[in-house]
């Protein structure tokens, strides 16, 4: 399906708490609430990969979420003209793998609120597009969203390189982009609220535990060659400096590349008791694989990874991993209640054997801190809107969440898991006695400093977040 001018249709999901509102009327009207139970039964598992461009398509009818006890009573559906929100994530290319499933996380928020009865009586309408791993074609879908298909905040962006070129749109726009991954830090924008970690939540904490906790003193870092990984190993280099740890190694393979041999190699050669991972997207698939094959295993040399989650650890197979580590603020084996209750909610639209990571608990959060946030405003204004989330917290699946109103982050406890071989993939086996507060900016280095890292990465890429040549 195309518009006009041959650039293709988003994918919308129709706000599908007025449809079985209708739907329930008619069936009781005509008395066939045998056949649309039928219908409406059953589970949908993740959709198969879909081809780069393909962004036109209608999300399919999920089955109604199923509703914890002690859930209130459904209320009437809203009646309004829509209130459309973006959902701006790869359905293809290398970060499909991890993307995908936060694009089904944000869609359960917005059913929920749908459900709820809304938005100011109005239903919530999402517009999916696909950035296809491609910084570039982030900003333009985001263009798309803002300037054409008027919606209202965007949920959305993964890698820090598809963030930061999509930015200027946000701002230029005086737009609000809600975006929900852990990150490298080094930014605060009034148009950004970030519902994934800041450095101080993530990757210090994960090498202070490493080094105390592990005991390990020899550091090799490996990541993605663009500014998320090169930025959080040098936040990783200060710490380690600051605990007396030395980094005997780093090395980087290019974003969506498979060929890691050499890396693998060094780091056989280097000696060291500890790999800190920053690689982003389905080339962990072939570097946790290589480094089994060379022998390099957890009991020898444990593998701390920043990026990888219940998701990839699906494509992995748990086996090849078990012993290593991962740093995040959410795993799906947190024992709260709210997260009991949301998993069993979203396995029972998307079946049992899906897992969750902790960028669609903090997609799926964000939703509902933004969907609070409009009706405290009492308008979907992105500027009121704005004013209103700096005032928000929310009892999150992971533990409650509170904005920052200074910095527009969020505070949320820090965890790290041990990769095992049950159903649970991760078992917590660290968490901070409470939410961390954010800090944007490490006190290693001055804002100044920092900024200029930042600044010196970007001109020697030619004003790009990424070396040139990355798709």
């Amino acid at each position: 399906m195309s518009v006009a001018g041959g650039t293709p249709a988003p994918a919308v999901e129709r706000p599908r708490s007025r449809r079985k509102f209708l739907v329930a009327a008619a069936v009781l009207g005509v008395g066939l609430v045998a056949g649309v139970v039928g219908l409406l039964s059953g589970s949908r598992g993740q959709s198969p990969p879909e081809k780069p461009g393909d962004t036109a398509r209608v999300e399919p009818t999920n089955p109604p979420v199923s509703v914890p006890p002690g859930t209130p009573t459904p209320v009437a559906p809203p009646t309004g003209p829509p209130i459309r929100v973006g959902i701006l994530h790869s359905r293809t290319g290398t970060m499909a793998i991890s993307e995908r499933p936060v694009i089904d996380a944000a869609l359960l928020a917005v059913d929920e609120v749908n459900e709820a009865g809304g938005v100011l009586g109005r239903p919530v309408e999402a517009v999916v597009e696909d950035g296809e791993s491609d910084a570039a074609t982030f900003a333009a879908r985001a263009e798309k969203l803002i300037a054409k298909d008027r919606v209202s905040v965007v949920f959305g962006c993964w890698t820090s390189a598809s963030r930061k070129t999509a930015l200027p749109v946000f701002e230029r726009h005086d737009h609000l982009l809600f975006y929900p991954v852990q990150y490298e830090g080094l930014e605060q924008s009034p148009n950004v609220v970030y519902t994934g970690a800041a450095p101080n939540q993530q990757i210090i904490p994960a090498v202070r535990w490493c080094v105390t906790a592990l005991k390990k003193k020899r550091l090799f870092l490996v990541g993605s060659d663009y500014i998320f990984p090169r930025t959080a190993n040098a936040i990783i280099r200060d710490q380690a400096a600051e605990l007396g740890a030395e980094v005997v190694g780093e090395e980087y393979v290019p974003l969506g590349g498979g060929d890691v041999a050499e890396v693998v190699r060094k780091i056989a050669t280097a000696r060291c008791d500890a790999i800190l991972n920053t690689i982003n997207g389905d080339s962990n698939v072939a570097f946790l694989r290589a480094l089994r094959a060379a022998g390099l295993t957890p009991d020898r040399v444990p593998t701390i990874s920043f990026s990888i989650s219940e998701e990839e650890l699906a494509s992995l197979g748990a086996k090849t991993v078990v012993g290593d580590y991962a740093a995040w603020n959410y795993f799906q084996s947190v024992d709260r209640p709210q997260n009991h209750a949301f998993v069993r909610r979203f396995q029972a639209r998307h079946g049992p054997q899906r897992t969750i990571s902790d960028p669609m608990e903090a997609a799926y959060f964000g939703v509902h801190m933004w969907a609070r946030a409009v009706r405290e405003a009492g308008t979907d204004a992105p500027g009121r809107v704005r004013d209103a989330v700096r005032r928000q917290s929310y009892d999150a699946p992971g533990g409650v969440v509170r904005i920052d109103p200074e910095t527009q982050h969020t505070s949320k406890v820090f965890r790290v898991g041990l990769i095992t071989s049950d159903d649970s993939r991760f078992r917590v086996i660290h968490e901070s006695p409470g939410p961390v507060a954010p800090i944007p900016y490490p006190n290693t280095r001055s804002k100044a400093q920092w900024d200029k890292f930042l600044q010196d990465l970007h001109d020697g890429w030619g004003g790009r977040w990424e070396p040139p040549g990355v798709r």
